[in-house]
């Protein structure tokens, strides 16, 4: 997992993967508050974004989740969010296996060692398949948010 703010990525991105550089480079170079709802091709199905306003929810209405075939950039455009996260354990329960279908499974909410990341605007974390992360959790009370959650192919590392 990486935890980051765009406003920092220029002194970082050499320390990461051309793939990786180009997902936060798209993030960087779009005004993502003007880009409408759903699904933005970058790369082909090697990179893509999904862009979604959302409201935050309380931690425990949400579930953990993890991806096999996708990396998750999580970037907050606007609003609070909190997201929780923990390495993968073998203390974990499937609640909802979609991996083939949709490239996620998600777990019963306990989550060994899990810790709340908070996000600002500008802030984004980079969760692998080892990562388990529960999006959209309320910094606080429900609030509105705009994410963008760009895709990258573990292939095309």
């Amino acid at each position: 997992m990486i935890f980051s703010n765009l406003k920092t990525w220029e002194k970082e991105k050499a320390a990461y993967s051309e793939t990786i550089q180009k997902a936060v480079d798209f993030l960087i170079n779009t005004d993502c508050s003007k880009l409408e709802e759903g699904k933005h091709v970058i790369d082909g199905d090697k990179i893509f974004a999904n862009v979604m306003d959302k409201v935050t929810q309380e931690k425990e209405k949400r579930a953990p989740e993890a991806h096999i075939k996708y990396i998750d950039v999580q970037y907050l455009d606007s609003g609070k969010e909190i997201i929780g996260y923990a390495k993968t354990s073998d203390a974990l329960v499937v609640k909802e296996d979609n991996l083939e279908a949709k490239d996620v499974v998600k777990y019963t909410n306990e989550v060994p060692n899990e810790i709340d990341l908070q996000l600002l605007p500008g802030d984004f974390g980079i969760f692998f398949p080892e990562d388990i992360h529960r999006p959209l959790c309320a910094f606080g009370e429900p609030a509105n948010v705009r994410k963008v959650v760009v895709k990258i192919a573990v292939d095309a590392l």
